[in-house]
Formats: C-alpha cells, sequence, structure tokens
C-alpha cells in the first residue's frame, strides 16, 4: 500500500488505455507519454500495460506501507527518497516507511512512477486508467490509499536499457496528413509549416490549443472520427491537439495527424513553449 500525503498538482494512475470501446464514445485514454511509461515498466520487469501513476508539473509525496521496487522516467522533477536525491531511469529499492517527494522541475511537464506489478486500482473496460465519468475517481487525492504488491527489493543487476530523452526538448513535431488537409489552401498550408505555434493555457489530458491562428473561411463538414493525435482547425482559425482523453468524434477539419512518436514529443509541452510542424512524407 502507498499512502498519499500530498497529491501533487494533477496525479493519475494510468495504464496504455482502452483500446476497444471507442465505438461506444468512450476515450482511449492511458499514459500522455507512452515511451516514458513502458520504460518505467521495462526497467523493473513490470508487463508494459501495468498501470503507472502519471505526474502533472508538481510531484507528490508519497508513504510506502510495504517494500518494493519503483523506476521513474520521463520529466526531471528531482525526485528524492527520505529527503535524498534519487535518479530517473533506474531501479530504486523503496523500504516499509519510506516516503518518495518531488522537488523543481528541470524539464518536461509529466513524469511517470512504476512499482512492481503495476498499481491496483479498479479495472473499468479492461483497464486501470482513471478517467472522469468512466471510473469513480479522475485523480488520486490526499489520504488516497493505493494498493500495490509487496515486492522484496531486487538484487543488483547489469543488464541495461538504453532510454532516450532527447524528445523531452524537440520542438519540431512530426505529422501526417490529415483527412482534410487538401481542403487547405495554400496560404494557410504555407502558414502550417512556415510559422512557429506557442502551446495555449488551454491544454491538459484532453487537448492542447495553439494560441495563434489561421484565417479560415472553408466550409463546415459532418461530425467524423477523431482520434488522439488528430489537429483540427476550428471555424475561429484556432488549431487543437487531440490528446489521449479526447472525445472520439468532431466537426472540425481534421487537417492533420500527430504520429505517435509526436504525441509524446507534444505531451512534454507546457504553456508558452514554441513548436513547428514537420510533415512526415509517405
Amino acid at each position: 500500500m502507498i499512502k498519499v500525503l500530498h497529491p501533487g498538482f494533477y496525479s493519475t494512475i494510468q495504464d496504455l488505455g482502452r483500446k476497444d470501446f471507442q465505438h461506444l464514445g468512450v476515450p482511449l485514454s492511458g499514459v500522455m507519454d507512452t515511451y516514458a511509461a513502458k520504460m518505467a515498466n521495462a526497467l523493473i520487469g513490470n508487463d508494459e500495460n501495468c498501470a503507472v501513476m502519471e505526474i502533472t508539473m508538481i510531484g507528490p509525496k508519497l508513504e510506502f506501507c510495504c517494500d518494493s521496487i519503483v523506476a521513474i522516467t520521463g520529466a526531471n522533477f528531482s525526485p528524492r527518497l527520505n529527503n535524498s536525491d534519487i535518479s530517473n531511469n533506474s531501479v530504486i529499492n523503496v523500504s516499509k516507511g519510506d516516503v518518495l517527494s518531488f522537488g523543481k522541475p528541470i524539464n518536461g511537464f509529466r513524469t511517470y512512477l512504476a512499482v512492481s506489478e503495476g498499481f491496483q486500482t479498479k479495472i473499468v473496460l479492461n483497464s486501470r486508467s482513471m478517467y472522469q465519468g468512466i471510473t469513480i475517481v479522475s485523480s488520486i487525492k490526499k489520504g488516497d490509499e493505493l494498493k500495490i504488491h509487496p515486492k522484496n527489493h531486487k538484487s543488483k543487476t547489469y543488464a541495461v536499457i538504453k532510454l532516450r530523452s532527447d524528445y523531452l526538448n524537440e520542438n519540431v513535431i512530426s505529422v501526417y496528413k490529415g483527412p482534410e488537409f487538401e481542403h487547405l489552401t495554400n496560404v494557410q498550408n504555407d502558414k502550417l509549416f512556415n510559422k512557429e505555434f506557442t502551446i495555449s493555457k488551454e491544454n491538459n489530458r484532453m487537448a492542447y490549443q495553439l494560441s495563434e491562428l489561421i484565417d479560415n473561411s472553408l466550409s463546415s463538414i459532418i461530425t467524423s472520427l477523431v482520434l488522439p493525435g488528430t489537429i483540427q482547425l476550428t471555424p475561429s482559425g484556432k488549431l487543437i491537439i487531440l490528446m489521449r482523453d479526447s472525445q472520439t468524434t468532431g466537426g472540425y477539419h481534421r487537417v492533420l495527424q500527430l504520429s505517435e512518436y509526436a504525441i509524446n514529443v507534444i505531451e512534454k509541452k507546457k504553456a508558452g513553449d514554441k513548436i513547428k510542424f514537420s510533415l512526415i512524407d509517405y
């Protein structure tokens, strides 16, 4: 068991999401950064779909009520165990009574905590991912007791997993053409790929909005399927990048589509960060 002494800004339990229910209008959900989450699980020998804690911007304070092993990947939020600095991307032995906390954000926007065999929250529609309206709770709260399986400390090994961290600071976002890309004018097309865009304050697990506008007089379309990574152009000229908790249908032009890697890159961005789009050739 883990006691939540402080939940941080916005911490949730996530796995790789609900993959078979989009036809019922259920969002995919799951971790925003699939690469970091999978690597956290791999470091301690978990299945890649084991539930992890996704920590946003400000980390929680957690007391372990049993021995375990953990790994932290993704953004560097200056993790500490019993007030001693520990490192991202390593296997860490945790003893009963130990307190894990986080300090100053060094880079990135979300970090991931994996525990042996994953967090044992309730499974709803084949997933432990928290999502308001689907699960009873949508984030962890102060005083929560999170069930985990006790684990004897891991003996020292010499196996190595090479983790990439370059994507934490990338600002060029790789995209494919969306279903309505061909509707764009030459002027709109030029702005999409030659203009720098700013992440606005309106960003969360559902969508990231960009501050700069693109003049748009395109005719409306019927409501159509969307998925995480779809970039919509609204009638007002705003670009909306759908993320893991996005709706399953939308009525705006789907002009671009992020690659899986690009979703992992953009989820690291915070308000005020700059990005540029780069079109992937088929």
